[in-house]
This record gives C-alpha cells, structure tokens and sequence, in this order.
C-alpha cells in the first residue's frame, strides 16, 4: 500500500510537471527556449562530443574553430567520420596539409542562418559560406548535392547541424 501511494504522488508530481509549463503561455514557451538556446552547446561543442573526429580536426587546421564557436546563426551539413573514410586514400592526410583548400571544402558545409528540416524541404538549393551553392533533392528523404542527410535539426546554442554521409566538394575543386 506505500508502495502505491509513493507510486501515486511520483505520477501527479510528474503530471504537475508536464501541465505548468502548458498552463503558462507562450510568454513562458518561449523564455524556455531561449534560455534552452543559451545553455545548449555550440556547433563545435557538439562535434566534438563524438562522431565528428575528423571534422573537428579538419576545423583546427583551417582555422575555423572560433568562427564556427561564433553566435552564428548557421546551419552546417556535418559529414561524419566515416563519410570522411569514403574519399579516397590520402585525401583528408593532403587536405590538412593545404589549409586553403581545406577552409574552402568546409566553408561548403555551412550556410549563414538557421535552415530547419521543415525549411529545407522547402528549398531546391542553398548558398554556402565558401560562396556556391549546394542543391537540395528532397524527393528520397533529403540529399545535399550527393549527400544524404542521416540526422537532422542538432540544436546548437549557434544554429543548426544536419548530419551527412558524404563530404561535399565544391564544383571548382
């Protein structure tokens, strides 16, 4: 019998949890979310929480750490280790020794502002920090150029990361 009383204040307790908010407004939404954004971590932040090894390391040797740490917002198409694995052997040894180049390829990964998954399947193409543009299919799932998205909307206190299987490479490279 305690066991169901204790079981029984837990449920309410949560229920309580769950209708306050809902019971404030959107006022109070909406201060939740902002506060949410402020202490989510940073495109960076999150990279370097695990799956984007080389991306993180790609970043240092360009030099685009601090900007991709900057208030943004961005959105950036993240290719994971292993869509790095994919290019042939050597490519990712050559490009962190070619900081230019390098800086170009990831700059193609990003595009100034937030672009959600409910905005992307909007677009048919997107402009790129590195200056061209990058063509949405969203015909079969979503596809950026020839990458497929895997995992989208990764909230970050700067933006928005959608995760890719395939690292992009501009059509001047």
């Amino acid at each position: 019998m305690k066991t169901i009383r204790i079981l029984t204040v837990i449920i309410i307790a949560g229920l309580g949890a769950v209708a306050l908010p809902a019971m404030a407004g959107s006022d109070c939404s909406s201060k939740q979310a902002e506060a949410q954004a402020a202490t989510s971590p940073s495109i960076v932040e999150i990279a370097q929480s695990g799956g984007f090894d080389t991306l993180v390391t790609a970043l240092k040797a360009a030099g685009l750490v601090d900007a991709l740490n900057a208030e943004g917002p961005m959105t950036v198409f993240a290719p994971t280790d292993a869509a790095f694995a994919k290019l042939p052997e050597g490519t990712v040894d050559a490009l962190l020794k070619d900081p230019k180049a390098l800086k170009q390829i990831l700059l193609y990964h990003v595009v100034s502002g937030k672009v959600e998954a409910k905005d992307v399947v909007k677009l048919k193409s997107a402009k790129t920090l590195e200056g061209q543009t990058v063509s949405i299919d969203t015909s079969k799932g979503v596809m950026v150029n020839n990458a497929n998205v895997v995992k989208a909307d990764i909230e970050a206190s700067n933006g928005v990361i959608h995760v890719i299987d395939t690292v992009l490479i501009p059509t001047s490279m």
